[in-house]
């Protein structure tokens, strides 16, 4: 999907929400249970719930990993379920170099028809570039995460008083271009978030952490949208186990819809 794509998407569903698709076996509503597949069966039922107010969808894939082959075969299923119309990221955390980073980018991006796929930096240019050889894909970049750990590395500052993750940014941004580099940053973190759109004033931002991890939409908002909006909100837990019943998915709609709504009244505000 292209950024002019992905724009009009958001306009037109009044949404930048993305779902996180990271399931747990032992989450999963017992009733599922029966299926062949629960998981997959789950997901389903989450994506047919929240497709109308999500514009992406990102199954976060060690929670399929972890079911070895047949968790492959489920992620699969899923992200082909996933509707056209819906940016679909890999939540993959890759990062290695050469032959070894162009596998990977091959793995979503041609074995599974991915959108984007999301990459650490730490072992520099050559373990992303290959990420940014695919027409019309994307490479999003931890540039700064919300767990308690990155204040290990992250907030770290050089003799200028730059912070690791604004170094981190700032190099980065010139391997690739607006239409297919992207940036993590944590919601939990917003107040760094205008420090962030100094550097990166037109890239987009995939922002985890509003919901379940307590970030503030409206701060996220305020501090990062762009006149394009430039972001996707993420929110995994706070939506796919919004209910534990027979009826979570309606649960999950609902969700979804609440943040959709809150989205809609700010990117109002980009159109007047």
């Amino acid at each position: 999907m292209t950024r002019k794509e992905l724009i009009e998407q958001i306009y037109k569903k009044q949404s930048f929400l993305c779902v996180g698709l990271d399931p747990v076996m032992e989450k999963i509503p017992s009733h599922l249970m029966t299926f062949e597949d629960p998981i997959f069966e789950f997901n389903k039922r989450i994506i047919d719930a929240t497709a109308e107010y999500a514009v992406a969808f990102k199954p976060n894939t060690a929670f399929y990993e972890a079911q070895g082959v047949k968790g492959w075969a489920t992620l699969e299923k899923t992200i082909n379920y996933i509707p056209k119309d819906c940016f679909v990221i890999a939540d993959a955390k890759r990062g290695d170099i050469g032959n070894t980073s162009t596998a990977y980018a091959k793995t979503f991006f041609e074995t599974l028809p991915c959108d984007a796929v999301t990459v650490a930096p730490y072992m520099g240019k050559d373990s992303v570039q290959p990420f940014l050889q695919f027409e019309g894909k994307w490479a999003i970049v931890l540039g700064l995460t919300s767990n308690e750990g990155a204040s290990d590395f992250q907030y770290h500052t050089n003799l200028e008083d730059e912070p690791l993750f604004a170094k981190v940014i700032e190099t980065v941004k010139s391997w690739g271009t607006t239409e297919n580099l992207m940036f993590v940053v944590g919601a939990t973190r917003a107040e760094q978030l205008a420090q962030i759109r100094k550097i990166v004033p037109h890239h987009f931002l995939l922002v985890p952490g509003v919901g379940a991890q307590g970030g503030s939409l409206e701060e996220v908002f305020n501090a990062g949208a762009t006149k394009e909006c430039g972001l996707l909100v993420n929110a995994s837990r706070a939506i796919i186990y919004a209910g534990t019943g027979n009826e979570f998915e309606i649960s999950a709609k609902k969700e979804a819809l609440n943040i959709q709504s809150e989205m809609a009244l700010y990117l109002q505000r980009l159109m007047r």
